[in-house]
C-alpha cells in the first residue's frame, strides 16, 4: 500500500456579514495566541497550553497552536511575520464536511469559532480536486490538519487528506475499459478481447430507472411544497432522497471498479466531460435534467475508487462517441433511448445496444492513442443524444420548479 496526501482547496462563498465578523475575530484570536506564545518562546506543548488556554477559540484550534509553536520556537522567525502571515489551525476532530448535490452549491464546511460555537458555510472546491472531496466524504480517506485563510478579504479553507492506495502490478498488454454516462442505464461498461471483438458489456439500467424516479419525486415533491411555503419541510426531504441517490452513485461506482479488478492491466477510459455544463442548451426541460445529472460525481467517485485499487482512469474526448458505430466508424443515429443503427448499409452492425456502442468507441478512442484533454468546443453530442431522447419526458410544471437554491447551511 501507498499512502498518497493531498491538499484539499476550498473558496468559502461570500459569507454574510455575521459570519465574516466570526471569522474574523476567530483570525484575531488565533494570531493573538500565536503571537504570545511564540514570544513567550514555548518550546513544550504544555507550555503554550499556559498560553493558549486564555483566548477565545475553539479547543480544536488551541490543540493545533500548542502542536505548532514549539516547532517554531528556536527558528528566525519573527512574531509580527508570524502575526501576519500564518493561516488559523485546526486539528481534525473540528472541520466537519457536507454535501448537498441538489443545491447550487454543493458542498459545506463546518468551521469552529470557539467552543459552543461552529460557522457552517457554502464552500467551491478546486474542481480537480473533487474525486478527493468526494474520497474524504464518503470516509474514504482521512481528514488532516485544516487552515482557515483571509486573502484581501476572500476566504480560503484548505484540508490535508491521506488515503492509501494499493500498488499495481502492470504489464505491456493492457485493457481499456469504455466506462458511459447516461440516463437510462446510469453507467455502461465494455471493452474488447484479444481479437478485438466486445466482450462482457455491463449496464446499469436499474440503477437508472431509480435515480430518475428520485429525481423526479424531488423535483414535484418539492415544487409543491415550496407552493404551501413549506420550505423548510421541502429541504428536509429533499436531502433524504438525494441521500439515496448518493448511495445509488457510489455503489454502481464500486462496482464498475470491481468490475475492473477482473482483467488484466485494466484502463479506465471516461470522456472528458470538463465543459459539458457550458455546452448545455436544450430547451428548458433537458436543461434542468442534465444541469442536475451527477457526471462529475460519478467520475470524481470512479477516479478515487481507481486509484485506491492502483487501477489507471484517463479520459478522451466524448465528440460523436454515441453517433459512431463501433465497427466501421460510419455515423449513425439513434431511433431510441436504448439503439444505435448505423447507416453503413455494408456493415455487419445494422442494429446495436447503444450504451455499449458509445462505451465501446470510448475504450477505442483511447486505444488510438486521443487520450487527451478535451479541447472547448461546440461538437459535443453526449449530453444532448443521452437527454434528447431519455424518457419519461418533464412536465412543464415540474420545468418551472427552482432547483438552483443556496439551502440550509447559505443563510
Amino acid at each position: 500500500m501507498t499512502e498518497l496526501t493531498e491538499t484539499l482547496e476550498l473558496k468559502l462563498v461570500e459569507p454574510n456579514t455575521h459570519k465574516h465578523r466570526k471569522l474574523c475575530e476567530t483570525k484575531r484570536a488565533y494570531q493573538d495566541a500565536l503571537e504570545a506564545a511564540f514570544t513567550a518562546n514555548c518550546t513544550a506543548q504544555s507550555a503554550a497550553n499556559d498560553v493558549v488556554i486564555n483566548y477565545d477559540l475553539s479547543g480544536y484550534a488551541k490543540n493545533a497552536l500548542k502542536k505548532y509553536v514549539p516547532q517554531l520556537c528556536g527558528g528566525s522567525y519573527d512574531a509580527k511575520e508570524l502575526h501576519d502571515d500564518h493561516p488559523v489551525r485546526f486539528t481534525n476532530e473540528g472541520p466537519k464536511l457536507d454535501h448537498k448535490p441538489q443545491n447550487a452549491i454543493e458542498w459545506y464546511v463546518k468551521i469552529p469559532h470557539h467552543d459552543d460555537y461552529h460557522l457552517w458555510l457554502p464552500a467551491q472546491p478546486n474542481p480537480e480536486q473533487r474525486e478527493w472531496l468526494e474520497a474524504l466524504h464518503a470516509g474514504d480517506a482521512k481528514m488532516g490538519e485544516c487552515r482557515l485563510f483571509d486573502r484581501d478579504g476572500e476566504w480560503y479553507f484548505h484540508i490535508v487528506a491521506t488515503r492509501d492506495v494499493e500498488e499495481r502490478e502492470t504489464s505491456s498488454a493492457e485493457t481499456p475499459i469504455g466506462v458511459d454516462i447516461g440516463e437510462a442505464s446510469l453507467l455502461t461498461v465494455c471493452h474488447r478481447d484479444e481479437r478485438g471483438s466486445p466482450t462482457a458489456p455491463n449496464l446499469w439500467n436499474d440503477e437508472g430507472k431509480q435515480v430518475r424516479q428520485l429525481r423526479e419525486t424531488y423535483f414535484t415533491a418539492t415544487r409543491r411544497l415550496q407552493k404551501r411555503g413549506s420550505e423548510r419541510i421541502a429541504e428536509s426531504y429533499g436531502d433524504e432522497l438525494w441521500r439515496h441517490i448518493d448511495h445509488i452513485l457510489h455503489t454502481v461506482t464500486s462496482e464498475v471498479v470491481t468490475y475492473a479488478e477482473q482483467f488484466e492491466n485494466p484502463v479506465l477510459v471516461l470522456e472528458d466531460l470538463t465543459h459539458i455544463r457550458e455546452n448545455m442548451d436544450y430547451g428548458a426541460f433537458m436543461n434542468r435534467r442534465l444541469h442536475g445529472w451527477g457526471f462529475a460525481k460519478m467520475h470524481a467517485q470512479i477516479r478515487y475508487k481507481a486509484a485506491e485499487k492502483g487501477i489507471r482512469v484517463e479520459t478522451v474526448n466524448p465528440a460523436h462517441t454515441s453517433k459512431m458505430c463501433h465497427r466501421c466508424g460510419e455515423q449513425g443515429y439513434r431511433p431510441k433511448q436504448a439503439t444505435f443503427k448505423c447507416s453503413n448499409s455494408g456493415c455487419w452492425v445494422s442494429e446495436y445496444q447503444a450504451d455499449v456502442n458509445a462505451a465501446l468507441n470510448i475504450a477505442d478512442r483511447y486505444l488510438s492513442g486521443e487520450s487527451h484533454s478535451r479541447e472547448y468546443t461546440s461538437g459535443d453530442d453526449s449530453a444532448e443524444e443521452g437527454g434528447r431522447l431519455t424518457v419519461p419526458q418533464d412536465s412543464q410544471a415540474d420545468a418551472d420548479t427552482q432547483q438552483e437554491t443556496l439551502g440550509t447551511y447559505a443563510s
